[in-house]
């Protein structure tokens, strides 16, 4: 196959996440019913049919590649195109009716982040990139903060009970930075990513919700890795932080007492 030009399949990345995330706010704040999956997840038709519309698109346009859904599992093809979708990252969230859950779409080219996407429907902020092109917040380019000292840093994570299960990361960073929230899900990767937070970490992560930001941190000038610094899509853990924090947090994880 032919190389397909990032731009073109950032366009229709970034059309895909948006025509789905308007369909979940169709169950937004609804009451959905929710049903829980093997792995003790929520999961409503919101998620479902968001997941459909992506895949449909993806079809569409580009119907040899590879995917790799959250809700609908793989579908194989091109390797050297593979599309990772989560249609809403923060569930939890999003049967609460609280706004901070995304629809996020990463694709790999020859197996490196090459394109990102997240768009928070119940806000109406899209955050799209392509290696290369920068990265946009609803059109608009966006860079990481330039906050160099942990005494100054805002500090998110999803969970603060899960971080501290597994180790006194969360402890020893939380008592160096300046604040802590659990604004987390992608929302606290995306707030790094356009310089409203500097730290973003999760104990555990899956692909899809890794997908677009290796690619979204990079272009807005800082990183996503895991915890042991590697770029990468396949977690296990994950961790953002802008360009001048990142070796410093890199440190204290890298040093963590396990529990």
């Amino acid at each position: 196959m032919a190389d397909i030009d990032l731009q073109t399949i950032l366009d229709v990345a970034t059309e895909a996440a948006y025509v789905a995330g308007r369909r979940t706010l169709a169950y937004f704040d609804t009451g959905v019913p929710v049903e829980t999956k093997a792995d003790n997840t929520p999961v409503t038709r919101a998620d479902r049919e968001a997941e459909e519309i992506i895949r449909a698109r993806i079809a569409r346009y580009f119907p040899g590649h590879s995917i790799l859904g959250e809700e609908h599992g793989q579908v194989s093809g091109d390797p050297d195109y593979k599309w990772l979708i989560d249609p809403i990252d923060g569930t939890k969230a999003f049967i609460r009716g609280v706004p901070f859950y995304g629809t996020l779409i990463g694709v790999l080219v020859r197996g490196q982040p090459a394109v990102g996407v997240a768009y928070l429907p119940a806000l109406d902020e899209m955050l799209a990139a392509a290696a290369g092109r920068g990265c946009r917040r609803n059109g608009r380019p966006v860079r990481v903060s330039t906050v160099a000292r942990l005494e100054e840093a805002a500090l998110m994570v999803t969970s603060v009970r899960d971080a501290m299960k597994r180790s006194d990361a969360y402890e020893r960073l939380a008592a160096r930075t300046k604040l802590q929230r659990t604004w987390g899900d992608c929302y606290g990767y995306v707030l790094v990513a356009t310089g409203r937070a500097e730290i973003a970490i999760d104990p555990v992560m899956n692909p899809w919700d890794c997908g677009p930001f290796v690619t979204i941190l990079q272009e807005a000038g800082g990183h996503f890795t895991n915890w042991t610094g590697e770029p990468t899509v396949w977690g296990p853990d994950a961790v953002a932080t802008n360009a001048a924090l990142h070796e410093q947090v890199l440190d204290i994880l890298r040093s963590e007492k396990r529990r």
